[in-house]
């Protein structure tokens, strides 16, 4: 039983006198089998495995081949300084540079120094041939002059010291001293073959670990990271020349080091620098701007980082180049916070909205505009939009009509700014919002009516989160569509009509929308907006329909923007805002006014304005209308109003009862009821309590004369 393990088990102790005695059992169980010895070249495979892959065996490779190609390469390089400075290398690549960028007097330039410097080299090997035998002319002179002197000098020491052998010591000094420089490069020559190979390794070495001439996986980490690397001609370069367009690879390996020559200045624009590149023949700028992504990674930043636009010049890209983070730090305040004495003008001002690119402020003019933002969900489309707004609201002369389809209280600091502000996502809210669009356009045909040389206040009519409008399902008695784009559809006629004709009479449209589509954002009615602009969107399609054909083609890119992280960050196309000459849009970081903010600016406004009696709902005009309720209703809780403010406010709140209203018609109802108009500091205005008291002694005495 050897090489087994006995087990004793005992039995238990019987519970009962009656149950069987206890036993004891003895079980061998045969030992396990021993394992299988592991093959020795397996063991060391495992450790020349271990040991290739340890961090500090990688690290020594690294190592070791980062300096052996420093020198090396650092060979190279003074290899090809020398060839280019003993020929004419140099002058050859600037002319294929400069017939490759298409500039033909540059080449020329370049020939004719290629050819001063042929000439002159020419010259200087002529002059070899000759030197031999003046050189032995020289030596030839020299030494007799020389003899000549030593033994001068010798006479007049041997005249001095009366010793006639002192004629020859200088000439003896002189070949003691030779004999002696003999004897030194004798002693110093040994070491110094030996030293010199060295010592010429050790400066090709320099030369290469200064222009780091090593594959990027050899470098040290702390090299290898390039992260905000400035931005210079040769990065540029090579980021183009890695950018895989086969004809651009090409032509800058033709140009060799010149390939710079297709770089404009590399110019400082805000937080990064712009830089144009002049394309070789053969390359689309189309190529380089669908590879944006490979072109920044290839400049050591985010996708985010690089824009490319198309200037003015044939062939040619802009470069944005971002410093790296910048576009990550925020904005300042804006000027609407910050100071609280500003205030608008809708004609001749213009809005700050917030930076370019290039840090300066992106300012934006409003007047006669349409206006359509659009963008992914939560991307600060309200706010951008509301802060344009904002700075309107403090020009006093100017109307707004508010419809806010989303109706969480985005607007409600519009409240006593606005003439009507309606608020909520239902369809009821739609059909509300679609009276008051075409109430605007029953007063914009009232306008257009009036004797030519009429001016009008500016009348805003926004709608935010349009595209509920768009896609309401629901209809009027007569079936007509609140929603869709169909020539019945009401929403989207009283839009275009104000397109088509509102700008003159200062009726404008603004609309806010969020995920374009051709059902919620029309193709008419998107083409109608004078001012396009565009937060981070999904696809380059829905950038198209945010924007235009035009801007994207030119490089408008919304849909990179990184939704989230670019939050604010828009795309602006509009002839309303300055715009770098070549470019078809602009990108703009938007300040960002929070709700507190905003409401300490519809403060300011209200206080400007004097007090509006903000409508929540547009009447319908099916029953015949209680024409002094009406007026008090408008006046609400102001003391008293102008005459021409009520009237405004009562073709506001019914446009087809009281649109043409005069002041005659004003006066018709009053009279006769106790709240007649009267003057207050020379202008005609209507009280407040005598309305109450006119409508309280109509009750009263049940009379029906003020009504219609």
């Amino acid at each position: 039983m050897s090489g087994n393990v006995v087990h004793l088990h005992k039995a238990t102790t019987p519970a009962e006198p009656t149950d069987p005695p206890a036993v004891t059992t003895l079980t061998v169980v045969p030992d396990p089998a021993p394992a299988a010895p592991v093959p020795l070249w397996v063991r060391s495979g495992r450790a020349v495995k271990s040991a290739v892959t340890h961090e500090a065996t990688r690290t020594t490779g690294r190592t070791v081949v980062r300096h052996s190609l420093y020198t090396f390469n650092g060979a190279r390089i003074v290899s090809r300084r020398a060839w280019d400075g003993r020929t004419g290398s140099r002058y050859e690549r600037m002319i294929r540079a400069a017939e490759a960028a298409g500039n033909h007097e540059l080449a020329q330039e370049w020939e004719e120094r290629l050819q001063r410097f042929r000439e002159a080299r020419h010259r200087r090997r002529m002059d070899l041939l000759h030197s031999p035998v003046d050189a032995a002319k020289g030596v030839a002179v020299g030494t007799g002059m020389g003899v000549g002197v030593l033994v001068g000098l010798g006479i007049v020491m041997a005249l001095n010291t009366k010793q006639p052998g002192d004629v020859i010591t200088p000439l003896k000094a002189t070949i003691d001293f030779i004999a002696l420089l003999i004897r030194i490069v004798q002693v110093v020559w040994g070491p110094a073959l030996t030293i010199g190979p060295f010592l010429a390794l050790l400066a090709l070495w320099a030369v290469g670990s200064k222009q780091q001439a090593a594959p990027a996986w050899a470098l040290p980490a702390n090299t290898r990271s390039s992260e905000g690397e400035p931005i210079t001609p040769s990065i540029v370069v090579k980021a183009l020349r890695d950018l895989g367009v086969p004809a651009l690879r090409n032509a800058i390996k033709e140009m060799g080091d010149a390939g710079a020559a297709m770089l404009g200045p590399i110019r400082i624009a805000g937080c990064g620098v712009e830089v144009d590149v002049t394309l070789p023949s053969g390359v689309s700028t189309v190529e380089v701007q669908q590879r944006r992504r490979k072109l920044a990674e290839n400049l050591t930043r985010h996708e985010h980082e690089v824009f490319i636009t198309i200037p003015e010049a044939a062939r040619t890209v802009r470069l944005w180049i971002a410093d790296s983070g910048a576009l990550d730090e925020p904005i300042g305040p804006s000027p609407l916070v910050t100071d609280d004495s500003m205030t608008a003008d809708y004609t001749k001002g213009k809005a700050p909205w917030g930076q370019d690119l290039r840090g300066d402020a992106a300012q934006i003019s409003l007047f006669q505009r349409h206006l359509l933002i659009t963008g992914l969900s939560n991307q600060g489309k309200t706010v951008a939009l509301r802060s344009l707004a904002l700075w309107l609201s403090l020009d006093k002369s100017v109307q707004f009509l508010m419809g806010d389809l989303k109706g969480v209280g985005d607007w409600r600091m519009f409240k006593g700014v606005a003439d009507v502000l309606i608020e909520g996502p239902t369809d009821e809210h739609v059909i509300q919002v679609t009276e008051m669009v075409e109430g605007a356009v029953d007063e914009m045909n009232h306008r257009i009516q009036a004797p030519p040389g009429t001016t009008f206040p500016p009348l805003i009519v926004l709608v935010d989160e349009a595209q509920v409008a768009f896609m309401c399902p629901a209809k009027d008695d007569e079936k007509r569509p609140y929603g869709g784009a169909k020539a019945n559809s009401r929403y989207f006629m009283a839009v275009r009509k104000i397109h088509n004709q509102g700008r003159a009479v200062n009726v404008l449209m603004w609309q806010g929308t969020q995920d374009p589509t051709n059902e919620n954002l029309p193709k008419l009615v998107r083409e109608g907006a004078h001012t396009r602009a565009s937060l981070a969107l999904g696809t380059e399609s829905q950038a198209r329909m945010a924007l235009g054909d035009k801007a994207v083609d030119g490089g408008a890119a919304p849909n990179l923007l990184r939704p989230g992280l670019d939050r604010g960050t828009l795309v602006v196309a509009s002839d309303g805002i300055t715009i770098p000459a070549g470019q078809a849009s602009i990108t703009v970081r938007t300040h960002y006014v929070d709700d507190d903010a905003a409401k300490a600016i519809t403060d300011r406004a209200k206080a400007l304005r004097g007090g509006v009696t903000t409508l929540h709902a547009v009447a319908h005009d099916q029953e015949p209308r209680n024409q002094l309720a009406d007026v008090a209703a408008v006046v609400g809780t102001d003391t008293r109003v102008l005459t021409q403010d009520v009237l405004k406010r009562l073709a506001v709140l019914a446009p087809d009862a009281y649109g043409t209203w005069s002041f005659i018609d004003l006066k018709r109802v009053l009279d006769g009821t106790g709240a007649e108009p009267y003057k207050s500091d020379g202008r005609m205005v209507v009280g407040r309590d005598r309305l109450a008291e006119a409508l309280a002694h109509r009750d009263t005495d049940g009379s029906a004369s003020a009504e219609g």
